[in-house]
This record gives C-alpha cells, sequence and structure tokens, in this order.
C-alpha cells in the first residue's frame, strides 16, 4: 500500500509540475496595436461581403436580407476605414524621438 501511495504521489506531482510550469522566457508575440487589430477587422468585414455576396448570387438569402445586412457591413467598413486613416495621420504627425548619441 505504501508503494502504491508513493506512486500516486509522484504521478501527481509530476502532473502538477508539468501544468503549472512556466519557463524563464516566454514567447508573447508581437505586440498588437489599434490600427493592427483594425486591419484584422476589416480584413473580416471584407470578407463577410465577399461571402454575403456569393450567398445571394446563389440564392440562399432574400433580397431584403442581403440589402439590409450589406448596408451594415459597409457602415463598419466605413468606420474601421476612417479610424485607420484618423490614427495612421495621428501616428504620422507625431514628433519623431531621436536618441542622444
Amino acid at each position: 500500500m505504501s508503494f502504491e501511495l508513493a506512486c500516486m504521489l509522484l504521478v501527481t506531482a509530476a502532473a502538477l509540475l508539468y501544468i503549472f510550469y512556466l519557463p524563464g522566457t516566454l514567447y508573447l508575440g508581437p505586440e498588437k496595436t489599434r490600427v493592427s487589430y483594425l486591419r484584422e477587422r476589416k480584413e473580416a468585414v471584407y470578407e463577410n461581403l465577399r461571402d454575403l455576396n456569393f450567398e445571394y448570387s446563389a440564392g440562399k438569402v432574400p433580397e431584403i436580407d442581403y440589402q439590409q445586412m450589406k448596408s451594415s457591413l459597409q457602415d463598419e467598413a466605413a468606420a474601421i476605414l476612417a479610424e485607420i486613416a484618423r490614427l495612421e495621420a495621428k501616428a504620422a504627425a507625431a514628433p519623431t524621438r531621436r536618441s542622444k548619441p
């Protein structure tokens, strides 16, 4: 009984160590900015528009629903493009910092 208990404790400890161990350095990926998020969102909206057009041309979406969804997606795309332009203009107008030699 003692040997089995020791084996269970060892397996439990190994499993907990495997689950909760964090290595010294973690790769978190590139930093997300608001502009990069908006560009991803823009691509998703454009893909949704393409899918909607395909579904409509295949006869799967009624005319009234198609017009409403298309208008909604186009409004969202316009808002995204406007915000991207505003953020890029703000970034271009911001003074650049120079490091001291």
